[in-house]
């Protein structure tokens, strides 16, 4: 689903990310883990195109996306769904007009149909009958999950997770978490978690990979991640444990 060829990332000529290889398979859930400032934010908006690489080749598919216009890299999101970290609803808008938004902008369907898909993505995410709240109205909890009914609206093949437990307590992390590993059998998503939790990382991912100081350090099933010897991999993982 996903290639990334030496993909080299420098801002202001101070590098970010240094001869990234990987390749997710379709339909994995794939963890991307490291600390602030690691680099692992940068490669997730790199994979949606939202900024260019240095250099590399980043594939979607059969297409390379770096060096695509705007116009024909739009065409590519709309096989990508995007759970931001802080959900990233419009405060103005209802909970059915924030998971309506990108049917009504790309696409001609009616609004008979519209409102179909918005009530069986919110029944999925847990949220039935929530059309007509406002964002004010809901916790933290409730705004991730209209952010990913938002995600899934278009059926997309890919879907990102920027830090989908960010500010969350242990019991809504935990929801989360299942959401995502539910999403991902009901509908066979390929999904992509950058997350610095590294609980949520074993729960819901097939692979785990690391990133440390612009490099990708390791890549690996849950289990023999786990089993890694490498000194920055245990530290990580014991910091999580600490924490």
């Amino acid at each position: 689903m996903i290639k990334i060829k030496n993909i080299c990332k420098e801002f202001n000529g101070k590098p970010a990310l240094k001869n990234i290889n990987m390749e997710i398979k379709d339909g994995e859930t794939l963890a991307i883990i490291g600390g602030s400032g690691s680099g692992k934010s940068t490669l997730l908006r790199l994979m949606i195109g939202l900024i260019r690489p240095t250099s590399g080749e980043l594939w979607i598919g059969d297409q390379e996306i770096s060096h695509l216009s705007d116009s024909e890299l739009d065409k590519v999101r709309l096989r990508m769904g995007m759970v931001f970290q802080y959900s990233a609803l419009f405060d103005s808008m209802t909970v059915g007009d924030n998971v309506a938004f990108g049917l009504r902008e790309h696409t001609k369907l009616s609004e008979k149909e519209i409102s179909k898909i918005v009530a069986e993505k919110l029944e999925l995410v847990g949220l039935p009958g929530m059309e007509n709240y406002m964002p004010g109205e809901l916790s933290g909890g409730m705004k991730k999950r209209v952010s990913l009914a938002r995600a899934i609206a278009f059926e997309p093949e890919i879907i990102f997770y920027d830090e989908p437990s960010s500010g969350l307590d242990p019991i809504m992390t935990a929801k989360i978490d299942e959401l995502i590993v539910s999403t991902q059998k009901q509908l066979n998503v390929t999904s992509i978690v950058v997350t610095h939790d590294m609980v949520s990382a074993c729960h819901i991912a097939d692979r785990i990979a690391m990133i440390y100081e612009g490099e990708l350090i390791a890549i690996d099933t849950v289990e023999n991640f786990k089993k890694l010897q490498d000194e920055r991999v245990q530290a990580f993982m014991g910091y999580m444990k600490d924490d």
